[in-house]
């Protein structure tokens, strides 16, 4: 089968477009026939040689992947060839075929295309898992989302605007994209360029309280402001640490505030863990997508071929949204 390979680690001249062994479904798996899956984030991170997948796993890079199903493997009920399907996996969603947990497994919608599709399963999952069931976000409450723009944070606002319509969002985004990210809703766009320690807009926007959720993916650099804008009892999600691992962290204040500081990460967790995920997923959020109230918002499509060209996009951080790799025609 086509597939995207590595060439050993490094910049995006290490992608080859090759040929490989089509994998078979063990039991409890689906064979797909993949029609498209998305750029990542973490897939740059694998490409470079810092984030090998989980032990068993394919270790060609694809986090998500929409097709239909081809082979139905042992153990499998409930599901059957031909389905449109969209999963998350471990690996190997640059290719023709992938392997995929039928727990992992939603149905596309009629009314969602491929492309579509295969942005849902990492972004709009890693949102809602960390958002909603980490986070406990509700209606009437306020959050940071950081990283105005990226795939996880546009799926939470969508999400956040869509599950809980009375919230209050602040992002904190790129001069470049902050127009985009205000469109969507926000209440309160940051600047982080200008405004690298946003708590004081925070205290104000929220007239001190602070806010109760705050979704990041920066780490160490951001850990004081932060802190600083949680209010009482809030929740700080980290799902990343692009600026650096250490930070200093004011105890004391965070004891008598009450606030929580959860690690999340979704692609090592246990596969009954993430079965669990989807089908929260499916029942509380998938129907938003299936009556249009929520569209993935796509920056660009492209071919399997040009695979180098959108790590590029992802990597110079061009993009809104998600990115899209077409494997192949439905």
């Amino acid at each position: 089968m086509k597939a995207v390979l590595l060439d050993g680690f490094g910049g995006i001249d290490v992608l080859k477009v090759g040929e490989t062994e089509k994998p078979a479904p063990k039991e409890g798996e689906v064979l797909v026939k993949v029609v498209a899956t998305s750029i990542n984030r973490p897939d740059l991170v694998q490409r470079e040689g810092k984030y090998p997948p989980p032990p068993g796993d394919s270790e060609i890079l694809g986090l998500e992947v929409s097709g239909v199903i081809e082979e139905v493997g042992p153990g499998v009920s409930g599901w059957e060839k031909g389905e449109r399907v969209m999963s998350l996996v471990g690996g190997g969603g640059y290719a023709e075929y992938a392997v995929a947990y039928a727990d992992h497994l939603m149905r596309i919608p009629d009314s969602m295309s491929f492309e579509e599709a295969a942005c849902v399963c990492e972004s709009y999952i890693t949102a809602f898992l960390n958002v909603f069931m980490i986070g406990e976000f509700q209606d009437g409450q306020t959050a940071i989302l950081h990283g105005g723009g990226g795939g996880v944070n546009t799926a939470g606002i969508q999400l956040s605007k869509a599950l809980t319509p009375s919230s209050k969002l602040v992002v904190t985004a790129h001069p470049n994209k902050m127009k985009r990210v205000k469109e969507l809703g926000v209440d309160l766009v940051i600047d982080y360029t200008q405004t690298p320690d946003f708590s004081d807009m925070i205290k104000e926007f929220t007239q001190k309280k602070g806010v109760n959720l705050i979704l990041d993916h920066v780490g160490a650099k951001y850990l004081e402001p932060n802190m600083k804008s949680l209010g009482y009892t809030g929740r700080l999600v980290v799902i990343g640490v692009i600026s650096g691992i250490k930070a200093e962290l004011n105890l004391a204040l965070m004891m008598v505030k009450r606030q929580q500081i959860i690690g999340s990460v979704l692609r090592s967790r246990p596969v009954s863990e993430k079965g669990e995920i989807v089908a929260e997923f499916a029942r509380r959020a998938l129907p938003r997508f299936a009556d249009r109230s929520i569209v993935p918002i796509i920056e660009k499509v492209f071919p399997i071929d040009q695979v180098a060209e959108a790590h590029r996009m992802m990597d110079e951080d061009k993009h809104f949204g998600k990115i899209v790799l077409k494997i192949a025609d439905a």
